[in-house]
């Protein structure tokens, strides 16, 4: 292995910072804080950060065909328009839940928008049980369900053969395979590839890298881990300066690049002492894997 060196881009305390995503036109990683309703640029030429406020949580944001973004705000599929700082919705979901909210959303090779719900924390990981779906958005604008009974809809990617859907729901403590059809976008025979150890505590956000396997970064755990979803076996451990790790995803020029995001929420005075960068973007650089640029939504 090569010599892995971790660094904090960002030092912007974000109360749960999350969905990463390389904008190669921008030289930029994209994220959300979710719970501090803001869609936040990273520059890496200029290292500052731009963020554009919204009206509701913001939990997911994507790169679109046609330029600009796209991003799950509350129970709606929106799009923003980086430069007028414009947000017009797309489609509702959970309208009969008004408790609910998305969470993690990325997009299909196929250029579809996956995102799941989940019911309002009352406390990080905890809510009510049961309560979210899984959803695409389609490039024509229209939307399918795939399953409900969801406890925190969370990480997903899809594998380098496009005939894998890989899938976290947190509170299963699991990383989730199920078979998916490029073509139509359908999932099905869904299993469990790993279960997580007490240790790595709970599973969140997630990518793949080009050797197929699979990065969890994991909630409370302080760590990211690398899965090979054909033995079911844990590769590497990475682990960070913070507790609280969210997601993750492979940027800069050549996508050897790893970036962590992290959260704040839910932490004492004492605990964030300790943790001072809480809530900031990490870069880990060494890890001799790349990773795949992230696709575009098609509508």
């Amino acid at each position: 292995m090569s010599s892995v060196k971790i660094e904090c881009v960002a030092s912007e305390g974000y109360r749960i910072g999350e969905s990463p995503v390389w904008d190669e036109k921008e030289s930029a990683l994209l994220c959300v804080d979710i719970t501090g309703r803001k869609v936040c640029r990273w520059s890496s030429v200029t290292k500052q950060v731009q963020a554009i406020s919204v009206d509701a949580p913001v939990s997911s944001v994507a790169l679109r065909k046609s330029g600009d973004y796209v991003i799950t705000l509350g129970t709606r599929f929106a799009a923003l328009k980086w430069k007028e700082q414009l947000v017009t919705t797309i489609t509702h979901v959970d309208e009969d839940k008004p408790n609910n909210r998305f969470n993690d959303g990325k997009v299909d090779p196929a250029g579809r928008y996956f995102a799941g719900t989940m019911a309002e924390e009352i406390r990080p990981a905890v809510l009510e049980r049961h309560q979210g779906s899984l959803y695409t958005l389609f490039s024509d604008l229209s939307v399918v369900k795939h399953f409900d009974q969801v406890d925190i809809s969370n990480g997903l990617d899809w594998s380098l053969d496009h005939k894998t859907f890989f899938y976290i729901d947190s509170l299963s403590y699991s990383v989730d395979a199920f078979d998916y059809d490029l073509q139509t976008g359908k999932i099905g025979n869904r299993r469990s590839m790993y279960k997580l150890e007490k240790e790595e505590s709970i599973p969140d956000g997630m990518c793949i890298d080009t050797e197929g396997k699979l990065w969890v970064a994991c909630y409370n755990g302080g760590r990211v881990i690398r899965l090979d979803p054909e033995t079911g076996k844990r590769l590497q451990t990475v682990k960070l300066p913070v507790d609280k790790t969210t997601s993750c995803c492979f940027g800069g020029k050549d996508y050897s690049e790893m970036y962590v995001t992290s959260a704040s929420d839910g932490m004492d005075k004492e605990w964030l002492s300790r943790q001072p960068q809480a809530g900031g973007i990490f870069k880990i650089t060494g890890l001799g894997v790349k990773g795949v640029p992230p696709y575009p939504f098609a509508g």
